[in-house]
């Protein structure tokens, strides 16, 4: 895990002075433990929850509160304001900060959507199929949250056929049994600012 962070803190910066990182995935894929434990890695670098940006009106309609929120002012290299949403009492809490920080970790289901991949500085996605990822997070979630997840599965789908992340990640992670293993992702071609598997050589297990 100190590698793939080490990595990342050589990249350039992407949204003023912070490289932001996506990290997307199929829901229940284990993105949040993933972000917890590279978080760590990277010396504490905050992680700001697309479930706090989403809501149960708006599961993927959230760009344009994320944009002025988060990314307008982190690419001021000012701190950001965000109320995260509270899923159990249906209504957004207290505001919370977001610092800029030089690598800050953007975690949930559409991290790496078309309006945000030109703010990363790198897109990984949890490569877990999607029919494994929602078996898992049904588990997890338990019988409480079964109405939920029948709507969610539908809204995915659509969310990725119209807005897919996987073909434009720079890494992809695999879960095994000695860790996480990262592979280089589909980007045939990164720019500047998502030069992250060029000559990186074999994959790295964290």
């Amino acid at each position: 895990m100190h590698h793939l962070a080490s990595r990342l803190r050589r990249l350039p910066p992407s949204c003023g002075p912070v490289r932001l990182i996506g990290l997307d995935g199929h829901a229940g894929s284990g993105k949040s433990t993933f972000a917890g434990r590279l978080a760590r890695a990277l010396d504490g670098a905050p992680v700001l929850r697309l479930d706090d940006i989403a809501s149960h009106d708006e599961l993927f309609e959230w760009t344009g509160r994320l944009l002025a929120q988060v990314i307008e002012p982190l690419g001021r290299g000012e701190s950001a304001h965000y109320a995260p949403y509270d899923w159990r009492a249906r209504r957004f809490g207290p505001p919370r900060t977001l610092p800029p920080a030089p690598v800050v970790l953007i975690e949930g289901v559409g991290a790496g959507r078309r309006a945000l991949r030109p703010h990363l500085a790198a897109l990984l996605w949890m490569d877990v199929p999607r029919e494994e990822s929602w078996r898992r997070g049904r588990e997890r979630d338990g019988e409480e949250q079964r109405a939920f997840w029948a709507g969610w599965v539908g809204a995915e789908r659509r969310h990725f056929a119209e807005d897919p992340s996987r073909p434009f990640a720079d890494l992809l992670v695999h879960q095994s049994e000695k860790g996480y293993e990262v592979l280089p992702g589909p980007v045939k071609s990164p720019g500047a600012d998502r030069s992250l598997t060029q000559g990186d050589g074999p994959a790295a297990v964290c």
